[in-house]
């Protein structure tokens, strides 16, 4: 199995769950503490192993390619007024990985956009993390890869949900570490187990010729979890367990959430914003 060097990020939705925010900014671009969201998914990618990105988009996500490439002007800007520290961060962003854009033409699925970064990813295993779903603190993508390199398999990421709300995800049928059957958003009492899909994955070139295979299934979109299900049965696929930190920043909860607690650990602001909780706890008397 050859290293694992590419990432595909599908990026093409149209983020209705996180109206108004989304309208005019991608909704992969909402701050998450002190950087996009999408900076945190691929800065995992990269501490994975990756060099090259695959951002799959569609109108109106240019943000997204500028966010990660050069900016001489700010440079310049920042050079002359001798902010140092700025440049540099400024500078990194486009020196993380390989990005390279591919265009949806349509909403079709996340099948259908995992597929149109065929013609970039090429005959390679190759991993796939969903930029809505964000993992912290977490070597999940590390050691999924390592899994795939070792093993051949593809390997998906679960993790236990119980409780009507798994209804809402993919849902995987598991024997030991070995995925027997996938089914996508279940009814809660028809659900195969309580575990639930997340957005990370390794997969061999296999997926490809699956996606090519399938119909079109539920929503009438291709779905990713239909291409899994024959992988599965025919090549083999294993499942990663998380119970660590974990974030659906594509509803505002979540993102409120993870603002707090990535917020927390942050070096600098960390300290202060757990003191001014402390405080509003105590005003607003909520402590117990």
């Amino acid at each position: 199995m050859a290293a694992i060097r590419t990432a595909v990020i599908p990026a093409a939705g149209l983020g209705t769950r996180f109206l108004p925010a989304s309208k005019a900014v991608p909704k992969e671009m909402v701050t998450l503490v002190d950087r996009p969201a999408i900076q945190w998914v691929v800065e995992e990618a990269v501490a994975a192993g990756c060099t090259r990105v695959v951002m799959v988009v569609g109108r109106g996500k240019e943000a997204i390619a500028d966010h990660f490439d050069r900016a001489p002007e700010l440079e310049a800007s920042l050079t002359a007024s001798g902010k140092q520290g700025l440049l540099d961060v400024v500078r990194r962003l486009a020196e993380l990985a390989e990005v390279v854009l591919v265009r949806q033409g349509e909403p079709r699925g996340l099948g259908h956009a995992v597929g149109v970064a065929r013609p970039v990813v090429g005959d390679e295993p190759f991993a796939v993390l969903l930029p809505d779903d964000v993992f912290h603190p977490s070597t999940l993508l590390t050691e999924m890869v390592a899994s795939t390199e070792a093993s051949g398999r593809s390997t998906v990421a679960v993790m236990r949900i119980a409780g009507p709300e798994i209804s809402t995800k993919g849902v995987a049928a598991v024997d030991g570490r070995r995925v027997l059957d996938v089914v996508e958003k279940p009814a809660f009492e028809d659900a195969p187990s309580d575990l639930a899909l997340l957005g990370r994955y390794v997969f061999t070139p296999a997926i490809f010729d699956a996606l090519d295979r399938i119909g079109h299934g539920a929503l009438g979109e291709l779905q990713l979890t239909d291409a899994i299900r024959l992988v599965a049965q025919e090549e083999g696929v294993d499942a990663q367990a998380f119970e660590g930190g974990y974030f659906d920043t594509g509803n505002h909860l979540d993102w409120l959430c993870s603002n707090v607690e990535l917020a927390l650990g942050h070096p600098t602001i960390g300290g202060p914003l757990a003191v001014r909780l402390a405080d509003l706890v105590r005003r607003l008397g909520l402590a117990r």
